[in-house]
């Protein structure tokens, strides 16, 4: 079987509408015809310029880069050991470590939370819940880091909590 009649059978109308021989590269004129009347689909990517724009990139920032990643890093790392010290340090004489661990608690699921918000929610492809998602996860974040703060200068800490919690 040609190309040709490969051609017509799967394009019957485009075919019909030519008179004498039918050719691939009519075949794609045709396509191109009639892609260019599709609907715009919700939920596609927005671009702005043309093809022929050049890419804007992002001004390089050393808190983007290894820095950034290396701080991550080690704040999960530092996590475990300062868990490990609430368990054995019970009772609130330790009101720095009640303060180390609230922070990086806070921050580590911060990093966390914005991480998803940059691969899911991007500014780009969400121009309006983007900003408001990331704007509304350092609101809350702050109202997380002032009620860990309240809870250990004012109640009974972090590492009383957890020693409470793991005899409970």
């Amino acid at each position: 079987m040609s190309s040709t009649t490969l051609l017509r059978t799967a394009l019957p109308r485009a075919a019909s509408s030519f008179s004498g021989r039918f050719t691939p590269r009519a075949a794609i004129q045709v396509r191109r015809a009639t892609s260019s009347s599709t609907e715009y689909v919700p939920g596609g990517p927005i671009y702005k310029g043309t093809v022929n724009d050049p890419t804007s990139f992002p001004s390089p920032s050393k808190t983007h880069g290894s820095y950034h990643w290396a701080f991550e890093r080690l704040l999960s790392a530092s996590l475990v050991p300062m868990t490990a010290a609430a368990f054995v340090t019970t009772g609130s004489q330790y009101p720095l470590l009640d303060g180390l661990l609230g922070i990086s608690l806070v921050m580590h699921s911060h990093i966390g939370f914005d991480s998803f918000l940059v691969d899911y929610v991007h500014k780009r492809k969400f121009p309006v819940l983007g900003p408001i998602s990331s704007w509304a996860l350092r609101t809350v974040t702050v109202g997380v880091l002032v009620g860990v703060y309240q809870f250990n200068t004012n109640d009974i800490g972090l590492t009383e909590l957890i020693a409470k919690v793991w005899t409970a």
